[in-house]
């Protein structure tokens, strides 16, 4: 979808199938030195979430992460920063996981094109996730069915973050 409907370069789009916690963070600090201020970043993440209630965190966990040992979790303090590193224009986190909707907090924007300019031009960091901070979601999500739904039912020249998120609420 994103490759045919949208002007994502297929040699831009990077898979990691079943990465562990040194996969997924050692793409993060690779995209540290390729993405420029420029570019814009689109990532998708669907996997299984932890909630540390005693620290008030959310985690994801990737394929090698264990429930008697956090050494491979990764903490959504952890991913924040990362992106925050990361020089683009504007980040879109998408996450299909228990507990990672905590992960930024988000402001309404505005909808008519004339605005969505004027805030293009501004740095920007956004997430959806398919639960509220602190919620648990199905094994069975069908968070990624909608997300699909709605992207390629899109026909408008901007899809805003917030138009998708409220198109998204189930």
């Amino acid at each position: 979808t994103l490759t045919t409907k949208y002007n994502f370069e297929p040699e831009n789009v990077i898979l990691l199938k079943n990465p562990g916690k040194a996969d997924i963070i050692g793409k993060l600090h690779e995209l540290r030195s390729k993405v420029t201020s420029a570019d814009n970043l689109l990532i998708f993440y669907a996997g299984h979430g932890f909630w540390d209630e005693g620290m008030q965190v959310g985690y994801w966990l990737p394929k090698d992460a264990r429930k008697d040992n956090p050494v491979n979790w990764i903490p959504n303090t952890d991913l924040t920063n990362y992106l925050g590193a990361i020089k683009s224009k504007h980040t879109l986190l998408i996450a299909d996981a228990c507990f990672s909707g905590g992960i930024f907090k988000t402001r309404a924007a505005f909808s008519n094109s004339y605005a969505i300019e004027m805030l293009y031009q501004m740095n920007s960091r956004k997430a959806i996730t398919s639960g509220l901070s602190g919620q648990e979601v199905p094994d069975k999500s069908v968070f990624t069915q909608y997300l699909l739904k709605n992207l390629n039912e899109n026909d408008q020249e901007y899809l805003p973050a917030e138009e998708l998120y409220s198109k998204m609420k189930m």
